[in-house]
């Protein structure tokens, strides 16, 4: 019989929070996970961490997780540190299950984020760290916009590309951000809690037309732990694939995007239609019709619509997408987010959502991308992008 991981422990923070320290939120998901599992910190063999902005924003630049899990009482393991920008978690988790399916034992994920500094342009700065200093110029000359933030104007354009190419309206991003923060006030872990409506939505600050304030995520300090281990447990979900890839400029993000996940559904034998649940990266409103559209859950032109309608939301007739509610409500606390889509997922597949729950949820994947590349020659690329599908136990 083929080796499978499975995710026997998870852990978050709540995301609302600004006063914890990196520390306390890194103690705190590994104390939880590893309770989750049943587990003492002395049995794990192995831990994968990601952050993506320490370096910048806390004058910790190498050794993260070995510096900020110090006092963890991990005796017994090696701890790697992964720097893949807003997609650390996926990149950490892909890692350990790798490892895990290597005989490594039992294999500890994790990412955390302290975001909020009280220095605004730092950590804009740190985001910017996932582009190319050559990209980084072109954005910035091409770009620069009263919000500060050029990946925000890169996001706008997609949204301006999608409306002109499928007459996808700012009313259907903002029934997307109306959905996000639905599903986020059923989270109690969600950094944003209450839910809006259309016109608040459209009437909030505008950001970089056509996108406005509530259609973009936020800074979000939080982190995410799972437990991955070759031994079955009751209600464990499996890990059926882990996918990634790196894109060099050849060819645009969401491209990118649908390559990775063609691989994605030939690596686990199943196909949009099977999933049930998706944490997808939303780092706007108008950016999940786009990662709906190219992951294949919709033909081009149809996301916007369905959503809408109500068919992505909690007991609509489509996939029910981030029902933690996403980097828009939930928050996106950058290397981790990756790592908090796959604790939501394994919690909806253990039937442990409450008033969130998917029914019946069986399959699930997590799309989690990080970084840009190639913008000042033509092309604006994914740097990376970790695809993973789930299955209950």
């Amino acid at each position: 019989m083929d080796r499978i991981a499975h995710i026997i422990g998870t852990a978050t923070t709540n995301m609302q929070r600004r006063d914890l320290t990196v520390e306390a939120m890194s103690h705190q998901v590994v104390d939880h996970a590893l309770s989750d599992a049943g587990l003492t910190p002395d049995q794990v063999d192995l831990v994968v961490f990601g952050n993506a902005t320490a370096g910048r924003l806390l004058n910790q630049a190498c050794i993260r997780g070995q510096s900020f899990l110090l006092d963890a009482g991990l005796r017994n393991a090696g701890i790697i540190n992964v720097d893949n920008s807003c997609a650390g978690g996926a990149s950490a988790l892909h890692l350990a299950a790798l490892s895990t399916l290597g005989g490594a034992g039992t294999v500890l994920a994790v990412g955390v984020e302290k975001m909020w500094t009280g220095h605004r342009m730092e950590t804009l700065a740190g985001i910017e760290d996932g582009v190319p200093e050559a990209d980084r110029h072109f954005m910035h000359t091409n770009w620069e916009n009263p919000s500060g933030s050029v990946l925000m104007a890169l996001n706008a354009k997609w949204a301006v590309e999608h409306m002109e190419a499928w007459g996808t309206t700012v009313e259907q991003f903002a029934a997307v951000a109306v959905k996000a923060r639905k599903h986020g006030a059923l989270n109690p872990h969600a950094q944003f809690q209450s839910e809006v409506t259309i016109d608040e939505v459209l009437g909030s600050p505008p950001i970089v037309p056509p996108l406005t304030r509530l259609m973009c995520s936020s800074f979000t300090d939080g982190a995410a732990a799972v437990v991955l281990s070759l031994e079955s447990r009751a209600g464990a979900p499996r890990l059926l694939s882990s996918t990634v890839r790196s894109g060099n400029g050849d060819i645009d993000y969401h491209d990118r995007m649908a390559e990775t996940a063609a691989a994605a559904w030939d690596a686990s034998g199943i196909d949009p239609a099977d999933v049930d649940v998706v944490e997808l990266h939303d780092a706007t409103s108008a950016e999940e019709l786009c990662a709906l559209e190219s992951l294949g859950f919709y033909k081009p032109g149809d996301a916007g619509a369905a959503t809408a309608a109500g068919d992505t939301t909690l007991g609509g007739r489509g996939v029910t997408v981030n029902t933690s509610g996403g980097l828009v409500s939930r928050g996106h606390p950058l290397g981790a987010t990756g790592i908090a889509q796959v604790v939501e997922l394994a919690t909806q597949l253990r039937d442990e959502a409450g008033a969130r729950q998917v029914e019946g949820a069986r399959l699930a994947m997590a799309a989690n991308s990080g970084g840009m590349i190639g913008s000042h020659a033509g092309t604006t690329d994914a740097a990376f992008i970790g695809i993973h599908i789930l299955e209950a136990g």
